[in-house]
């Protein structure tokens, strides 16, 4: 009698066990379906014609077209849609390169030297994270103009140089914390300085949050739309963000098929970069608050 409730018992905890993961995955199937619904109707909107973007429903276009793509090769306003893809890459390359020098130097300061101050500078470094971007800007935006750099790509990347970003500063900073203190003694014990230790010691172990620092500065950079929009004035500067606000005319007539197509294209690179890198993204945002 005993034998046959444990086995009436373990037939309903099965029954239990598999009604929960199936339910669990459907949710996780509904889930994904509502996140990747964008961009399957951005992609099936590229090959759709223009008027037919906005007045039909359908997921995917009923006589697909390719010339959303093909008059991408004639550039917007003459400009070749190449000018504004170098533009970009120049912009998110330079802010990779300046956001790892600056923050990664920074960081060690914080994390490696002891110095009188350190604690308050660090408090308001912290500090910076709660000014919203707006306060800051016409201020920034008056001192450029004052210096001239309006229309240049220099207030776009000198923030970037100075350790400004505090969050990745921080990031790098509990990275670094991690690490053994007896590497600095023997490094000092063979005669390193603290930029000896920094550059051939600490560095090459803070590989995890320095590729996830390039990661998210790399997308900032590319995506950034509000900078570019207050910088810069000259067409033959503008970035991918940019440009694709030219498919709006003056009158309001916005073509976009030719956008779309070039929103999946301008996604290619960001993709890229993330694919590239992804492995060591878990590794440092992990590993960043441990001490």
């Amino acid at each position: 009698m005993s034998s046959s409730v444990q086995r009436l018992t373990g037939a309903t905890g099965n029954r239990r066990r598999v009604a929960g993961a199936l339910a669990w995955h459907l949710g996780a199937l509904a889930v994904l379906a509502v996140v990747l619904y964008p961009l399957v109707w951005l992609i099936g909107g590229s090959f759709k014609p223009n008027d037919q973007i906005v007045g039909s429903l359908d997921l995917f276009p009923v006589d697909a077209v390719v010339g959303n793509y093909t008059r991408l090769a004639d550039g917007i306003a003459d400009i070749p849609i190449s000018t504004f893809f170098v533009n970009s890459a120049m912009l998110a390359v330079g802010s990779v390169v300046g956001v790892l020098l600056s923050c990664s130097l920074a960081a060690y300061a914080f994390a490696r030297v002891r110095f009188a101050g350190r604690n308050v500078l660090f408090a308001l470094m912290i500090g910076t994270l709660l000014l919203p971007y707006h306060v800051l800007l016409i201020p920034q935006y008056v001192l450029f103009q004052k210096l001239e750099l309006i229309n240049t790509f220099t207030p776009l990347l000198l923030g970037k140089y100075l350790a400004t970003d505090a969050f990745f500063v921080f990031l790098m900073m509990q990275f670094m914390r991690s690490l053994p203190r007896e590497l600095d003694e023997a490094a000092r014990l063979d005669g390193c300085g603290h930029l000896r230790i920094y550059w051939s010691i600490v560095l090459p172990l803070c590989r995890p949050a320095l590729i996830t620092s390039a990661i998210f500065t790399f997308i900032q950079a590319w995506n950034d739309f509000m900078g570019p929009l207050i910088y810069l004035n000259d067409p033959e500067k503008y970035t991918v963000s940019l440009g694709l606000k030219m498919f709006v005319d003056q009158e309001g007539v916005a073509n976009y098929g030719g956008m779309i197509a070039m929103s999946l294209v301008a996604l290619l690179p960001v993709v890229l970069f993330f694919l590239a890198f992804q492995r060591y993204l878990v590794d440092g945002m992990a590993t960043s608050g441990l001490k």
